[in-house]
């Protein structure tokens, strides 16, 4: 089945993902006018540094992994959140959240999707519960530690809303959209811990670990890398 096939076919979930997206975008612009003055920059040297980081984390999306161990081979791990990071650090949060939308979409573009846009939903809305907290504590005074008190304020977040979110909504819709009855689901995730019987303990022992390990591995790398990459990436692109 074509990209176009399945936009057409999945056109009400694809009508609620924009909805979302939309509400990020302006929940990101309302935080700004709260939030220090920002970098004066150029339209088009933002819009560079965006796109820039925008198809980075594209392609660190598309290197994405299983991690049997800790959740069914349908939830993959990537750290394509790191360069969406170093946008919102530098940028602000509207410009982190056009970063990740415009990852999801070239990565939509490229490869098509797998998972009837459920998984690209999930990597946008979980995602975006990590980038924005983290990018509003940072930004309220920049340093080190607001960084780091950022990070694991989003991973806190992340894992709270993506459980909740996955048990709500997005397994059930996975399940819908590929006609596999939620027990087949459910037992897949009986595999790796014996005690998930149900969506809720389902998202509780394998979305939740699975986030706080990305949400960890995400702020070690920004940590390392940002102030390496902030002169020669961003400040002379």
């Amino acid at each position: 089945m074509t990209l176009i096939d399945q936009i057409k076919q999945n056109g009400s979930f694809l009508l609620a993902c924009a909805v979302i997206t939309a509400a990020v975008i302006l929940a990101a612009k309302l935080s700004e006018r709260f939030l220090p003055s920002r970098r004066v920059l150029s339209p088009a040297r933002r819009v560079s540094i965006v796109g820039m980081c925008a198809a980075i984390a594209t392609v660190l999306y598309m290197i994405d992994f299983p991690v049997p161990f800790l959740a069914p081979p349908f939830y993959k791990l990537d750290f394509s959140e790191v360069p969406v990071m170093f946008c919102g650090f530098f940028l602000g949060p509207s410009a982190g959240i056009v970063c990740m939308a415009l990852k999801v979409l070239l990565k939509l573009l490229l490869k098509g999707t797998t998972t009837a846009f459920v998984g690209d939903l999930a990597n946008f809305v979980v995602g975006c519960a990590f980038i924005l907290p983290a990018v509003i504590i940072y930004h309220t005074n920049k340093s080190k530690k607001t960084a780091v008190v950022g990070m694991a304020v989003g991973t806190v977040v992340m894992a709270v809303f993506g459980t909740a979110f996955n048990a709500l909504y997005l397994i059930p819709k996975f399940s819908e959209l590929f006609h596999m009855p939620l027990e087949a689901i459910i037992s897949m995730g009986a595999v790796i811990h014996g005690s998930i019987d149900s969506v809720y303990s389902l998202a509780a022992l394998c979305v939740a670990p699975l986030n706080v390990v990305k949400g960890l591995m995400i702020t070690i790398l920004t940590l390392l890398l940002y102030k390496h990459v902030e002169k020669p990436l961003l400040l002379r692109s």
